[in-house]
């Protein structure tokens, strides 16, 4: 772990989830795309300061075991409404999942609030949440007085949003220096079934990069490189043999690539970091699938996620 102070700063949603698979169900489980992100991204580097908003029935032990990991919990509001939940359950084919119900409670009027303390930050990231809230959330951070002082600034978003909220999504783009999406999500915001067309059209809304999650076999990133053909990557996924509950893969994705980008102490990031961010976020989401909600990643060692870097290189070295 690095003992640099990056200062990153995740701001999205907390949750309690409640998931059902063909083999188990558990319930009251720490979820939202924060969380995840959060938790990740102090495996790499600490302090991360996570900011949201929980309710008043918001199990402490969830709290206790994010403070316990070297996450900041500063920037997170209680309210005396209740909290944001989600239930959902996924079928054999695990790529496959329906959500069964969606309780807002504290976020329908929620309005992002960033304490003082974190507005200067190495490294923003604007986990799943409405793009207005993103916007909040960006307009809150110091810009920095120099270009060598402006925060990496890294955005998820989910297909809601881009049916929804497709304006106010494309506000948020031209501030990015990294988008994360899924497939289905690049493909219906650029409009192709292309992945490499959606990239380069992706790149042209204003992001410096962009990386497209593809789940079970890895992810892309396209980053813009002053030529008409972005420069791209592909990298595999970790072959998982039993996939226990997926939820929350992509966002420990986005939140591992923050912090390992957060582990150098720059504020800009050239593509062979780019690259090397998009495999260990891709091999700490692979144990993110093993265990119920942040279960796997609570037990995680370095040595285990050292030990599955080292077997994945030999795995796709030619």
């Amino acid at each position: 772990m690095s003992n640099l102070n990056p200062k990153i700063v995740i701001g999205g949603t907390i949750a309690i989830d409640h998931v059902k698979t063909p083999d188990a169900e558990a319930t009251h489980l720490l979820g939202g795309s924060a969380a995840y992100a959060a938790l990740a991204a102090s495996f790499f580097t600490q302090p991360v300061s996570l900011v949201g908003i929980i309710g008043h029935d918001f199990p402490q032990q969830h709290l206790d075991m994010l403070e316990g990991r070297g996450v900041c919990l500063k920037g997170v509001e209680r309210s005396p409404h209740e909290s944001f939940t989600w239930s959902g359950e996924y079928h054999t084919n695990m790529n496959e999942r329906t959500t069964h119900r969606v309780g807002l409670n504290v976020l329908e009027n929620w309005q992002v609030r960033i304490p003082e303390e974190l507005r200067a930050a190495n490294i923003v990231v604007l986990a799943n949440m409405s793009p207005d809230n993103q916007l909040e959330m960006l307009g809150q951070m110091d810009k920095g007085k120099s270009p060598d002082e402006k925060p990496f600034i890294i955005a998820d978003t989910m297909d809601l949003w881009i049916n929804i909220a497709n304006e106010r999504l494309h506000d948020v783009l031209p501030h990015l220096d990294l988008f994360v999406l899924n497939e289905g999500e690049a493909r219906e915001l650029a409009g192709t079934h292309n992945l490499v067309k959606a990239g380069r059209m992706l790149l042209d809304k204003g992001p410096r990069h962009v990386a497209v999650k593809l789940g079970e076999f890895g992810a892309m990133l396209f980053s813009a490189n002053g030529c008409e053909a972005p420069e791209i990557f592909r990298a595999s996924a970790w072959p998982l043999e039993t996939v226990a509950d997926p939820t929350g893969a992509g966002d420990t994705f986005l939140g591992a690539m923050a912090g390992f980008l957060g582990t150098s102490g720059q504020r800009s990031y050239d593509t062979s970091l780019l690259r090397q961010a998009i495999v260990q976020g891709s091999m700490l989401a692979s144990f993110t699938c093993e265990a119920f909600s942040t279960r796997r990643l609570e037990s995680l060692s370095p040595t285990d996620l050292a030990e599955r870097l080292r077997l994945f290189r030999e795995a796709t070295h030619w």
